[in-house]
């Protein structure tokens, strides 16, 4: 048995985690802990008190519990909205503090798109405009080439939240471009998990999104690879060989 320990801010989307344990199979546990999301605002400042040490440690405790073997800030936001370096502070600091690896929603975009072998990618962001070029800037400093985004503009998680499937594939399709080799929807608010396949389909290329990558990334540091085709490309591809 696998343990996988997850910090989610508030509660938005986190109904996509038991969904991904049935997917992953009977040998994964998925451990889901609840942090303080506080105010909910999709601006720069508050993502950095979303984000902050202490918001994270408060949940480290309980999850410390459950026996997970790795944890995986479960925020894009919280993540990238601190930039690339003092998001490796942040992981740092969590892992730490947890006794544990860690990582964030933000590194396991740019962990997945090298597994997937793809460097151009567009973005879909939930986020206003300067949010979400928080985030292709911090994919940018990952290496990877941002041929688009996309942002809709909402204001809260809660917003997002509420979102079901016409909204999610007007947003995928809005972000799409034809020179992106795989298109990036962020949001951990946004349900994504049930619409994977479809979304590829739809689209002709893999989709990445904030709750199925955070779901790998763990993994990942759990030195696990499952194969889960309802989960999308990322899920089914022979790993990259990096030279």
């Amino acid at each position: 048995m696998t343990a996988l320990g997850f910090l989610y801010p508030g509660h938005s989307a986190e109904d996509d985690y038991p969904r991904i344990e049935q997917l992953l199979g009977s040998d994964i546990r998925v451990d889901l802990v609840h942090t303080d999301l506080g105010e909910d605002a999709h601006r720069a400042d508050a993502l950095r008190v979303l984000g902050s040490p202490e918001r994270l440690a408060a949940g480290v405790q309980e999850l410390r519990h459950t026996g997970a073997e790795a944890v995986v800030w479960a925020s894009a936001s919280g993540s990238f909205g601190y930039g690339w370096e003092e998001a490796h502070e942040q992981v740092r600091g969590l892992a730490v503090a947890a006794g544990m690896p860690a990582s964030s929603t933000s590194f396991g975009f740019v962990h997945a798109a090298r597994e997937l072998g793809v460097r151009r990618v567009a973005v879909g962001a939930t986020y206003p405009d300067g949010v979400a070029g928080l985030f292709a800037d911090f994919l940018r400093a990952g290496g990877l080439e941002v041929v688009a985004v996309h942002a809709s503009g909402t204001g809260t998680a809660a917003e997002v939240g509420a979102w079901g499937e016409a909204e999610l594939f007007a947003l995928a399709r809005a972000a799409d471009h034809a020179e992106a080799e795989a298109v990036l929807l962020p949001d951990t608010a946004l349900h994504t998990v049930s619409y994977l396949t479809s979304l590829e389909k739809d689209l002709g290329k893999p989709v990445l999104t904030g709750n199925q990558v955070t779901a790998w990334e763990a993994l990942r540091l759990a030195d696990r690879r499952v194969n889960a085709p309802a989960l999308g490309a990322l899920f089914t591809r022979e790993p990259i060989v990096q030279v």
